[in-house]
Order: structure tokens, then sequence, then C-alpha cells
């Protein structure tokens, strides 16, 4: 009997049945766009998650649609609002930098759109599968924000600086097979043989001994991570600038007003 770690109607789930522990996006009426209570139950979950040597393998999967389409827009602020963004940039990168302190992999099953901030999350994690139809998006830049939550790091190791660039900069979709080219997912399956494929995945992850799994990762964490934490820090600065800039402002102003934005770099 699996174990239910939830409350009634969470949008954010955590099943664990024997050694692999199933988390699961369902906020379906938004295309599972993450907001602050979303968060919290997310960073809660990986809080439980560090604590329990007893699960191999976390699978992160999602109902309805779509993977995740970023963060919910219509609910920016609404639980914070006394926390400035540069606050609320750091309590994301703590929430989700747990994810390098468990000593599981976590699988990404990706399907429908996975988009900005829920994107880079899922860059932060071991493996990425996607269904087929699956599309990726890092539109911030369109905003007049940048990326924030460490994908860009990450996706300069995958796939060097010109297709991040050209993700980053253009805020266009990628297809899911032009993300297994790039490496950015290992496989591309029928969307019914999603779950099927993450679940057998982490079963024979959750089989192998888990001292040589806990190892394996130490290793490759070891080459990864210190650079997506640079990039990090500097994604709270440079955002932080951003936000006091004079060019975001003219945006702003420019979309409040119908008219053409005059930006000056500065």
């Amino acid at each position: 009997m699996a174990d239910q770690h939830q409350a009634p109607e969470a949008r954010v789930r955590l099943d664990i049945d024997g050694p692999v522990a199933v988390i699961t996006n369902d906020n379906q009426a938004k295309h599972n766009a993450f907001d602050d209570a979303m968060d919290q139950r997310l960073f809660e979950i990986l809080g439980e998650l560090r604590g329990r040597p007893d699960v191999r393998a976390v699978v992160w999967r999602a109902e309805g649609r779509s993977w995740s389409s970023g963060r919910d827009v219509s609910a920016i602020g609404g639980d914070q609002v006394e926390m400035s963004h540069h606050e609320l940039m750091r309590r994301g990168h703590r929430g989700i930098q747990q994810l390098w302190e468990l000593d599981a992999p976590v699988i990404v099953a990706h399907k429908g759109w996975s988009i900005g901030g829920s994107f880079q999350r899922a860059l932060l994690c071991d493996i990425r599968v996607a269904a087929e139809g699956a599309r990726f998006m890092l539109p911030e830049v369109t905003y007049g924000v940048i990326p924030d939550t460490g994908g860009v790091g990450r996706l300069h190791q995958i796939c060097g600086p010109g297709v991040v660039s050209d993700l980053v900069l253009t805020g266009r979709a990628m297809e899911a097979d032009e993300a297994l080219a790039h490496g950015i997912v290992s496989r591309v399956v029928a969307p019914d043989a999603l779950d099927e494929t993450v679940l057998e995945m982490a079963a024979k992850i959750a089989a192998a001994p888990a001292v040589t799994v806990k190892m394996a990762r130490r290793v490759i964490a070891h080459l990864a991570e210190p650079d997506v934490r640079a990039s990090m820090a500097d994604e709270l600065v440079f955002q932080t600038f951003i936000n006091r800039s004079d060019d975001y402002a003219e945006m702003r102003a420019a979309r409040a007003d119908g008219r053409p934005p005059t930006y000056t770099g500065s």
C-alpha cells in the first residue's frame, strides 16, 4: 500500500510506494502552473524526501495535459506581498536546491508544456523523459526579465551557448524531438507509455545497490553543480538589477499606455 503524503485537494502530491516516491503536479485547470502555495508544498515534499533514506528513486509527473506551464502569473505575490522580488528568488533557490541534497535521483515525466521556471526546475533534476508532442519554452525575456531558477546554467552544460542563447533570447518553443537531439531529454516515448516508462526506470534504479547509486550521483553532481550554483548567484544579482532598471519601467509603462517602448539599455 502506497503512503499518502498530502492534504485533501493538494495540487502537489507525494505518494511513496516502497522505494519509489512519486511527486504529482495537479493544477490541471491552469496546465499545472505553480503559485506560492504550490511552491511551498513542493519545497515541503523535497524536505521530507531528504529525510527518507528508504526512498531510492523519485518520479516527478503530472495530471492533465501539461507537466507545468510555469508560473501562475495571476497569483504572483498574492501570498507574499511583503517580500521583495530578491527575497522571493532566494526562497525559491533554497527550496529547489534541495533536489541536490536528496540521495535518490529524480526522473521528470514531461508532457504538453514545460515552461519558464518549471522547465528550469526540471533541468535541475537527474533525468528527463518526454512524451511525443511535449514542448519546452523559456519565455522570460519577452516579459522583460531573465530566467532565474538555474536552468540556463544547466542548459549551457547540456547543449552549449548557441542553443541556450536561441531559447532564452527568442523565447521560442522547442519540440520533444529537438530536445532529444540536444540531450535535454534522454528519451521520447508515446504519451500513453510515459508514466509506465518513468516508473520502470525508477524501479530499476531503486533495485540497484543504494550506496552505488548515491556515489554515482555524487560524482555527476561534483561535475555539474558548482557552475549552476554560480549561475544562480548571478541570477539573483542581475534579476534584481533588471527589476530596478529604466528599461523594465519603460516596458511596463508602454504596455499600460498601449504604445511602443523606447529602450535605452539602462
